[in-house]
């Protein structure tokens, strides 16, 4: 498994960075496919749990603040949020009418799910638009990886006292603040690097180590709760594409907002 896992990152990192190097159009389509097939897995994982929800929905949602962040001069996120509502709480109505006990539930998981993939996952369009975004975003990718590599391999050597076991079995407090040493560190000094500044790289590495997880611990919650032990087999040795970009949703909205910091 590990082999696999290390195998996929060989091909997988050089394509992302590339992509992310090209910007515009390109970068935009990619961050938009990635993101739609995520809330495809999300909708997939809750009907595992007996929910049927709205699939056009949550990727109406995705693509409105997609494309919000793309135009920020349209103001397109409001109005399109309030069609995208109306629209499916008609569907939700025509649930319950046909015989569905749960319509009100489908209804929300819907818009959460697309508002959560869509409104976090424009952080990649919005750090990648800022002055020094590709730089911004290099960091913030490498400190995700960073982060995650070490707390797995410190944790899997010395790890022995459970961070929460009914979320996440194999994760550990000691790898956790593995994580955090050598995510905070590469960070720091990733940022002095690119010249984007020591202390925001710093500050940025930590914040990444400690809230990262949360996205991390939350698809690990929804998976739990159904059953599931990937979101999705699309990605060999790593699961599906939420597994992938779960930590990446909490980290490119932090550094989105760290790099705004003094510019």
């Amino acid at each position: 498994m590990l082999r696999t896992r290390i195998l996929s990152a060989l091909v997988l990192i050089p394509l992302v960075i590339g992509v992310l190097k090209l910007g515009g159009w390109s970068f935009f389509a990619v961050i938009g496919a990635i993101l739609s097939l995520g809330a495809w897995e999300f909708v997939n994982l809750m009907r595992k749990g007996g929910q049927i929800l709205c699939l056009p929905v949550a990727v109406a949602l995705v693509w409105i603040a997609l494309l919000d962040a793309a135009f920020p001069s349209g103001n397109l996120f409001a109005p399109g949020l309030a069609l995208i509502l109306l629209i499916s709480l008609v569907w939700a109505m025509g649930r319950f009418t046909q015989g569905d006990p749960n319509p009100a539930a489908a209804w929300a998981l819907s818009v959460l799910g697309g508002l959560y993939l869509g409104w976090l996952g424009s952080h990649f369009l919005r750090l990648r638009e800022l002055d020094d975004g590709l730089l911004w975003s290099l960091t913030a990718y490498i400190s995700t990886w960073m982060a995650d590599s070490g707390a797995y391999f410190i944790g899997r050597t010395w790890g022995r006292r459970q961070l929460g076991a009914k979320l996440s079995p194999g994760k550990t407090w000691e790898g956790s603040l593995g994580g955090l040493i050598v995510g905070a560190s590469s960070t720091a000094l990733l940022a002095a690097l690119f010249g984007l500044g020591a202390w925001r790289g710093a500050a940025l590495g930590v914040l990444i180590a400690v809230l990262s997880p949360i996205g991390d611990l939350g698809i690990s919650m929804i998976k739990r709760q159904v059953g599931a032990k990937d979101s999705s087999n699309l990605v060999p040795g790593h699961g599906g594409v939420l597994d992938k970009i779960d930590s990446l949703l909490v980290s490119v909205t932090i550094a989105t907002y760290v790099a705004r910091i003094g510019s």
